[in-house]
C-alpha cells in the first residue's frame, strides 16, 4: 500500500511538470513557426512591423520562463532578424539585445536547442561592424561558431551560418564544403517552412561562388 500511495504521489507531482514543459514546447514551436513565416513567405516590405510584433510574443515568453534557454534563444533570433529587416544604425539596439538574449541563454544551458544560441550569436559577431559602430569581432565569431558545430556537427543551420562566415572571411574553397553538409542535414518534421527557406539561402550562396 505505501509503495502505491509513493507512486501516486510521484505522478501527482510530476503532471505539472510535464504540462509545463509541454506548454513552453508549443509556445516555443508557436514562435518558430511564425518566424518563418515571416522570414520566408511574407513580402519584404512587410517584415520589419512583423517581427516586432512577433518580438512581443517572445519577450512575454522571457518573463514567463525566466530560467529556460529557450524563450531567449528565440528572442534573441526574433530581434536579430527583426534588425536585418529594420536596417540601418535604428537596429543597433536591437541586435545588442539579442546579443544579451543569447548570452543568457548560453549561461543556462549553451547546448540547448542544439547549440543555437551560439550558433545565433556567432553570426551576429561577423555581421555586426566592429568598433567603434557596433560590437563586431570575427575572431569570437569564429570561436561561437566552431563551439556549435561541436554540439550540432550536422545541423542545417550551424554548417550555413559558419559557411557563411568563411565565406565572409574569404575562404569559398572551404565554405562550399559546410554549404553542401548544410544541403545534407536531416529534415526537421516540425520545421518544414524554415527548412525550405534555409535551403533557399544555401542555394543562393551557392550560386555566388566561382
Amino acid at each position: 500500500m505505501k509503495k502505491g500511495l509513493v507512486s501516486l504521489f510521484a505522478s501527482l507531482v510530476l503532471l505539472p511538470l510535464l504540462a509545463h514543459a509541454d506548454a513552453l514546447d508549443d509556445a516555443v514551436l508557436g514562435i518558430q513557426h511564425q518566424w518563418a513565416h515571416i522570414q520566408y513567405q511574407l513580402p519584404e516590405n512587410q517584415r520589419e512591423k512583423a517581427f516586432e510584433a512577433l518580438e512581443g510574443k517572445a519577450a512575454a515568453l522571457v518573463s514567463q520562463y525566466p530560467d529556460r534557454a529557450e524563450p531567449k534563444i528565440w528572442d534573441g533570433i526574433v530581434l536579430s532578424t527583426w534588425a536585418g529587416a529594420k536596417g540601418g544604425l535604428g537596429a543597433l539596439s536591437l541586435v545588442k539585445r539579442a546579443r544579451s538574449q543569447f548570452e543568457g541563454a548560453i549561461a543556462i544551458d549553451p547546448a540547448s536547442m542544439d547549440g543555437s544560441a551560439l550558433t545565433s550569436l556567432g553570426s551576429l559577431y561577423y555581421q555586426v561592424p566592429g568598433w567603434p559602430i557596433g560590437f563586431g569581432d570575427d575572431d569570437k565569431a569564429g570561436e561561437l561558431l566552431t563551439r556549435a558545430l561541436t554540439i550540432n556537427p550536422d545541423g542545417i543551420d550551424s554548417n550555413y551560418f559558419y559557411a557563411d562566415y568563411l565565406l565572409d572571411q574569404g575562404e569559398e574553397t572551404k565554405a562550399r564544403q559546410y554549404f553542401e553538409k548544410a544541403l545534407q542535414a536531416r529534415p526537421r518534421p516540425q520545421r518544414p517552412v524554415a527548412d525550405e527557406g534555409r535551403r533557399q539561402d544555401i542555394h543562393k550562396k551557392l550560386a555566388t561562388l566561382s
